[in-house]
This record gives C-alpha cells, sequence and structure tokens, in this order.
C-alpha cells in the first residue's frame, strides 16, 4: 500500500497559459478530480449518499508551487487524509512529475478541507462522516487523524 490515492493525469495544451505552463487554477481542478476519483473508486456508496441529501462543502483549498510543468508532462495526483474529525476532512495533495527516465519531480503541494452535511440548501447542518468513507480513507491516514 503506498499510503496515497493516486490520480494519474496528462497534462493537455488546454491546461497551459500563453506562457506555455500549466495555467495555476488547474492544479485546484485536480484537487478536485483526485477526491472524486477516490470516490468512485475506493467508496461507491458514499456516492449514493451524495445523490441523496449528503454534501460535501471545501472549506478551504490551497496549493503551494515549487516548478512549472508543461503540456504533455505526465502528473501524479497523491491525496492523503491529513485530519479527520466528527464531521470534517483534511486532505494533502502531492503534485509529481513523473519523467520519463523514472524520475520523480515534486512540483507543488496543495491543501483541502471539506465539511459533511446534511438537509435542503436553506436547511443544510453538519453530519458526521459517513461510516463507508471514514472506512475507505483508513489506509491513506497520517498521524494527524482522530
Amino acid at each position: 500500500m503506498a499510503g496515497y490515492f493516486e490520480l494519474r493525469h496528462i497534462v493537455g495544451f488546454e491546461e497551459t497559459n500563453l506562457v506555455g505552463n500549466v495555467y495555476y487554477v488547474n492544479y485546484l481542478r485536480w484537487q478536485g478530480r483526485c477526491r472524486e476519483m477516490f470516490l468512485h473508486q475506493k467508496a461507491p456508496t458514499v456516492l449514493d449518499e451524495l445523490r441523496a441529501d449528503l454534501k460535501l462543502f471545501t472549506l478551504k483549498a490551497e496549493c503551494e508551487y515549487f516548478a512549472e510543468i508543461t503540456a504533455l508532462d505526465e502528473l501524479s495526483v497523491r491525496m492523503r487524509l491529513n485530519e479527520l474529525t466528527q464531521t470534517q476532512i483534511q486532505f494533502s495533495f502531492d503534485y509529481v512529475v513523473l519523467r520519463p527516465d523514472d524520475r520523480e519531480e515534486l512540483v507543488a503541494q496543495g491543501r483541502q478541507r471539506i465539511a459533511c452535511m446534511r438537509g435542503p440548501n436553506t436547511e443544510t447542518v453538519p453530519t458526521r462522516v459517513p461510516a463507508a468513507l471514514r472506512e475507505a480513507l483508513a489506509p491513506y491516514g497520517g498521524s494527524g487523524q482522530c
């Protein structure tokens, strides 16, 4: 077990800016995509709850950049669980470029905090992280788990 959930991605030209490097907002998009694929692959029953009344509110998302990447770079977005409380989850993300010579280069790191909520939009209230999601997250946790 690697200790992280991985999303592989080949950077497209549409994800770059006029200078040719990846536009910064794409890193946040990839965080969301990684989280979605985690749910799809590791916690599919949570998707049913999302279709009902569970909501995952993103409270905070951030990214720190160390190096530029460009179109057609192969990227590994590695998500780890940093903190799990009764109603919130915090993830960290490592953005690693996979070079053709098998070298890996850490190019950015991000964090995202989400809250679990339930109820209609006008009366949404915090709720416990579903048991199925807690279970799915267990292999990816760090020392910050509660």
